[in-house]
């Protein structure tokens, strides 16, 4: 059971998601997905999450993706993501610290920028990159283009203000972002924190080569989130 949700970000531009129900409300899922595609690729990797962790998932596009309206920019994603978190709080009214965080790829990025600003229940880095400058250094090594936005993904310089538990996952073959980036994060993480690397996986196949273990490391992970929090409702 789902429905379809309409909210503003933080600036006001109207983005379209869907919030997926579940019987256990003590805690609910923020994913950030990835720049590929909008919410309705994700719907085989959404179903099989929802079974394994039987929370609610809230799922949304940003600006100019799926239903969501405004024009994409990357200041524009960090409103988004405001937008979401805020949603949850003030409309489902979930405490922050019942939110737990799910970034992949770009999204890793928006999910670690509201864990540094907030406490949550924990944060999932997925294909987790260190920053847009490390990765245009990647892709163009003989020099970056000249037109380059201002506002940059920059994850590496706030990860180790994150007080709440982070678990990276990261394909060992994705060739997208390096599982090397992850590392570098993982090892500037001073909360609670794990990494899984998921073996034979690429940058989309983490959820399909991993199978039953990779749904184990996420069950797992809430699990220990619940023992870490201060809040009643774990208890």
């Amino acid at each position: 059971e789902y429905e379809d949700v309409y909210f503003e970000a933080q600036d006001g531009v109207r983005l379209h998601g869907w919030f997926v129900h579940a019987p256990d409300n003590r805690a609910v899922l923020l994913w950030f997905h990835g720049n590929a595609g909008n919410i309705s690729h994700r719907l085989e990797n959404l179903k099989l999450l929802r079974e394994a962790l039987q929370m609610p998932i809230f799922i949304f596009d940003y600006r100019e993706y799926g239903l969501s309206e405004g024009n994409i920019s990357k200041e524009g994603t960090f409103y988004d993501a405001v937008g979401a978190f805020k949603y949850l709080v003030e409309e489902r009214k979930f405490r922050q610290t019942q939110i737990l965080l799910f970034g992949r790829s770009l999204g890793t990025a928006l999910a670690a920028y509201l864990a540094s600003e907030h406490r949550c229940l924990g944060v999932v880095l997925e294909a987790a990159f260190t920053s847009t400058d490390e990765m245009m250094q990647l892709y163009f090594p003989h020099g970056i283009p000249l037109k380059v936005s201002a506002v940059k993904y920059d994850t590496i310089s706030l990860i180790d203000r994150i007080k709440d538990p982070v678990l990276f996952i990261h394909g060992e073959y994705d060739f997208t972002i390096p599982v090397s980036m992850a590392t570098k994060l993982f090892e500037k993480t001073r909360a609670p924190k794990n990494f899984h690397v998921v073996k034979g996986a690429d940058h989309n196949s983490t959820y399909i080569v991993g199978g039953k273990k990779y749904f184990e490391v996420w069950r797992d992970f809430l699990f220990s989130c619940f023992d870490y929090s201060n809040d009643d409702l774990f208890r």
